[in-house]
């Protein structure tokens, strides 16, 4: 793993202005991006999703409870798994207090696949309190294309369908299966519109533990494989970053 090289004072301070220029460069292209996105059209959803809640049947309505948006994180849980996606759960783990997103009139709620009883068991045990729906019996994920199966619909991943993907190189991984996601809507009165959905890499910015590292030297820690490290949050067992100056603290090699 490289590290920077060391230098006087006076040379890092030329380093870090010099730097400073292209952060501020791309603070301007993130806001005019930002002004694109919430620019993007919107369209009404009709289908009337019944996903299930700690307080039985809710509706998409439902999940805004009472608020104008909803922010919804597709969280990969399949029906068969004992446990949600690490990655996933990584993110879940960065999730803030939710009073400040209401205060913005939006809501935020999790949606997974698995039945209620699977991701109750699971968000307990992980300790986490934000609003969490299975969208078991219904068309949910299929729809806003986080579960990959052709016999259910065609494959659309990253608004890539399966031939996209095939000839840009991207692995089965994207072809069958969960994957993430974060889907956007607003509401008016009790009619819903679809404002906005990104996947991938889309959601890297919700995730405050990589923007952290990513103002460290050693960065994201990637070298052995995307997100290599990463567990859940009480499975790292004694891997707590203080095994050694060398090499990955992560993994203590």
């Amino acid at each position: 793993m490289n590290v920077p090289a060391i230098v006087s004072r006076e040379e890092w301070l030329a380093a870090r202005k010099e730097l400073l220029v292209r952060e501020k460069q791309f603070d301007r292209e993130r806001d005019a991006l930002s002004a694109r996105r919430r620019a993007l059209p919107m369209v009404e959803v009709t289908e009337p999703y019944v996903f299930e809640g700690p307080d039985g049947p809710a509706s998409l309505v439902d999940l805004f409870d009472g608020r104008r948006q909803l922010i919804v994180y597709h969280f990969m849980l399949d029906p068969d798994w004992d446990a949600g996606c690490t990655g996933c759960s990584l993110l879940a783990d960065n999730v803030g207090h939710l009073a400040h997103l209401h205060a913005a009139r939006t809501s935020f709620a999790v949606v997974s696949r698995a039945p209620f009883a699977n991701i109750a068991k699971f968000r307990e045990r992980m300790g986490w309190t934000f609003p969490w729906f299975s969208s078991h019996d219904t068309s949910f994920n299929y729809d806003f294309h986080v579960t990959m199966n052709e016999s259910v619909a065609p494959v659309l991943f990253n608004f890539r369908t399966k031939e996209e993907l095939q000839d840009a190189g991207i692995g089965s991984w994207a072809l069958s299966g969960e994957q993430h996601g974060l889907s956007v809507f607003l509401r008016e009165g009790t009619r819903v519109f679809h404002t906005y959905s990104t996947y991938s890499r889309g959601t890297d910015l919700l995730n405050g533990s990589f923007n952290y590292l990513d103002l460290t030297p050693l960065g994201r820690q990637e070298e052995a494989g995307i997100m290599n490290w990463v567990r859940h949050h009480d499975d790292y067992g004694d891997r707590d970053g203080r095994s050694g100056d060398d090499g990955c603290g992560h993994c203590g090699t």
